[in-house]
Parts: C-alpha cells; sequence; structure tokens
C-alpha cells in the first residue's frame, strides 16, 4: 500500500452504545408505570434498549399491554425480590 492508499482510508465507523437505559417505577401504581413508560420510549431512537422496573403487580398486564399498541418487542420480562423487569427494544 502506498502512501497516498493509506490517506484515503476512512476512520471507523463508531459502536454505538447498546447498554439498555434504565427506569426504576419501583413504588408507582398503575396507570403511571405505563404511561411513564410511554413517554420513555418516544424519547429513545429506533433500536435503544430499555430496562424497566417495577413494583405494582398490574405491569405484568400493563406493560405488554402498551407495548403491543406501541409495536415495541419486550425482549425480557422477570421478576425478583418483589420487583418486576421488563426488557424493551424500540422499534
Amino acid at each position: 500500500m502506498t502512501l497516498m492508499s493509506l490517506s484515503k482510508l476512512s476512520a471507523p465507523t463508531p459502536v454505538p452504545d447498546t447498554a439498555p437505559q434504565m427506569l426504576d417505577l419501583s413504588g408507582l401504581k398503575c396507570p403511571l408505570p405505563a404511561l411513564r413508560t410511554r413517554k420513555a420510549l418516544k424519547a429513545l431512537a429506533s433500536g435503544a434498549r430499555l430496562s424497566v422496573i417495577c413494583t405494582d403487580p398490574m405491569s405484568a398486564i400493563d406493560i405488554p399491554h402498551l407495548l403491543r399498541e406501541t409495536g415495541d418487542a419486550l425482549t425480557g420480562q422477570h421478576e425478583a425480590d418483589g420487583k418486576l423487569t421488563f426488557d424493551i427494544c424500540k422499534s
């Protein structure tokens, strides 16, 4: 490779941060977890990930229902120590 061809190489494309944003809604009751999740999703770019933590048992129904309405993907859901965690990918 000559010096001329080296100068034509472009800089590497930066890798986007793929760590999910955390949204802790512990202590909030229905309908606040779903409403705040909707608001957070509106602010995210397509492909961004969001982890939502809730303590309200109704969130197990409300959050998946919200995602069916918005078209965003529920990529994981689990419960531990009385907290529900929803892993979401923005469509």
